[in-house]
Parts: C-alpha cells; sequence; structure tokens
C-alpha cells in the first residue's frame, strides 16, 4: 500500500510489449510510499463494477500511479480528480490528462490539498489507499467533503473491519463510531495479498459505503452535530479503560464543562450503567448521548 494513496494500479512486470518499448519502464515500488501494485486485472474489474461510479460523479482518486484504476473509472464518471505524490508516475498521467480532459491531475500529497476546493466537487471516492493515510483521508472526506455520497476504496483488512466494527468488540473504535454515524456499509470484498506486486504481509479489503441520506431517523447528522460528536468520541477513546463519566468529566461541551454527575445522568438516560465505557454505545446511542449532555442544565441556557 502506499503512503500517497495505497495498492497501487499497475501492471505485471517484466518486459514491455512492442507498443510499450518507446516509453519508459514502468516505475518499481518504493518502500517508503508503501507502494503495492495491483496486478490482478481481474479484481480490478471487478472492484470497478463494485464501485458503481455513475454519468454524473465526480470521482476523487488518490494515487493515480499508472492510471490502470483511472482509465475505467473516466470511461464511466463524468470528470476524475486524481492525485498522486510519487512524480515518477507524473509523466504517464499528464499523458492520459493531455487525450482526457474529464481527468484533472492533482500532483502533490492530497492530505495536504485543500480537498473541498476541488471543481467541481467530487461525489464519491474510488481509491487504492494506504494504512497510513486510509484513516486521516476516510474521515477528511467524511466530515469535510459533504459532497461525497460514496466511496469505494481498498484498505488493509483490519482496518476495513475497524471502520464498521460492531460496539463491545475489540475493533471498535473512534472511527467505527465517526464512520457510521454519517455512512452505511454497502460491500466488503476480501482482496488476497496475491494481487499485488510485491505482495504485501497483510489481507486487502475494498469497501464500498454511502453516505446516509439526510431526514429521517436513519438521517446522517449535520457538520455542527457530527463535529459535537466527533470531540466527545474522539476524547472519550483516547480513554478507553476509563468510565466515561471519568474521561469525560471536566470536558468542554456545549459551551460548559462537564461534570461527572452530567455524565452519568445522561448515560442513565439510555438506560447504561454509570460506568459504562466508549465502547459500550452505539453510534446512535453516541449521538443521543452528546445531545443529553448538551442540554441546558441547572435552569440555566447552554452558549
Amino acid at each position: 500500500m502506499s503512503a500517497a494513496g495505497g495498492a497501487r494500479a499497475g501492471g505485471e512486470r517484466g518486459r514491455p510489449s512492442a507498443g510499450d518499448r518507446s516509453r519508459p519502464p514502468r516505475p518499481h515500488a518504493l518502500r517508503r510510499y508503501g507502494q503495492n501494485h495491483l496486478v490482478d486485472r481481474n479484481v480490478l474489474h471487478a472492484i470497478v463494477d463494485q464501485a458503481k461510479v455513475g454519468a454524473d460523479d465526480v470521482v476523487l482518486e488518490v494515487g493515480a500511479a499508472g492510471g490502470l484504476l483511472t482509465r475505467p473509472v473516466l470511461e464511466r464518471a463524468r470528470l476524475v480528480h486524481a492525485f498522486e505524490i510519487d512524480r515518477r508516475w507524473l509523466p504517464r498521467l499528464e499523458e492520459l490528462a493531455a487525450a482526457e480532459p474529464r481527468l484533472v491531475l492533482h500532483a502533490g500529497d492530497a492530505l495536504r490539498a485543500d480537498l473541498a476546493a476541488l471543481d467541481p466537487p467530487p461525489t464519491a471516492v474510488v481509491a487504492n489507499l494506504a494504512y497510513n493515510i486510509a484513516i486521516p483521508l476516510i474521515m477528511t472526506t467524511v466530515a469535510g467533503l459533504t459532497s461525497v455520497r460514496r466511496w469505494a476504496v481498498m484498505v488493509q483488512r483490519e482496518l476495513g473491519e475497524r471502520l464498521f466494527a460492531a460496539p463491545s468488540t475489540k475493533a471498535y473504535a473512534a472511527v467505527s463510531v465517526l464512520t457510521q454515524l454519517a455512512c452505511r456499509l454497502e460491500k466488503s470484498r476480501p482482496v488476497p495479498a496475491s494481487a499485488f506486486r510485491p505482495r504485501p504481509r497483510v489481507e486487502s479489503s475494498f469497501l464500498t459505503f454511502v453516505r446516509r441520506d439526510e431526514g429521517g431517523g436513519d438521517a446522517a447528522p449535520d457538520a455542527a452535530e457530527y463535529a459535537a460528536v466527533s470531540h466527545l468520541v474522539r476524547l472519550a477513546f483516547g480513554q478507553r479503560r476509563k468510565t466515561l463519566a471519568n474521561s469525560l468529566g471536566g470536558a468542554a461541551h456545549g459551551g460548559v464543562t462537564l461534570s461527572r454527575d452530567d455524565v452519568r445522568e445522561a448515560l442513565l438516560g439510555l438506560t447504561l450503567g454509570e460506568a459504562a465505557r466508549p465502547e459500550e454505545l452505539t453510534p446512535p446511542q453516541w449521538r443521543t448521548f452528546a445531545a443529553a449532555l448538551g442540554r441546558p442544565r441547572d435552569g440555566g441556557p447552554a452558549a
């Protein structure tokens, strides 16, 4: 997987075909970027189908590499914003962009870019993501790119399991709560290490998930509510061995400083024990819990 974009799309290594001999050889994988090129074309076509990119979609791809994923996505999408941090791939991508005006190439680190300024704004994320970029990239697009309605991403299997883990399990973490608050899992496809060169030491999963519809009981929270819940979730899971009363007592929320009694009272309202820990709350319970803690107390308004 890659620091810029994960398990990179690439071709089988070996001698170039006659049609490729005029081009420089494909760059080899760089360990500093954690690159593992996707070489199984059957897997490539299957994940493009699973991504369900439509003719109206503007796709954000991170880690375009040689463009093997970019090309079939371009066949289906309105436009593709492709990011690549490894400059050795840029000549190939620039050649593709020159021939295809619906490809907008961005050279550099996607995590340092102002993704909210992309024009037109992305409606889908389709990418092969490295372990060290996957969480921040997914969280950035979930929280900061409300135009994105669909994600189709290759991630390390352990991370994929963590994103949609159930409460009260070892894998359940802050990213589980925050991803599931805004999104629902559609499909998870295992991808074996043999599909990549060089072969990684871990298994991978290709996940598709979608943003929860606005309105209705299962709706995603708006930006302000999501930020408020996120603040509490991160505080609590940062001290997950502590009870919520101990980890959140003294924290600022809703313009006030929470007391341990405030936290215990809110937990009792959820029919949870006063000694509940963060992994015991489901994502909807976290939302209700945060709302209860933000209500006025002692007759005074919450700021």
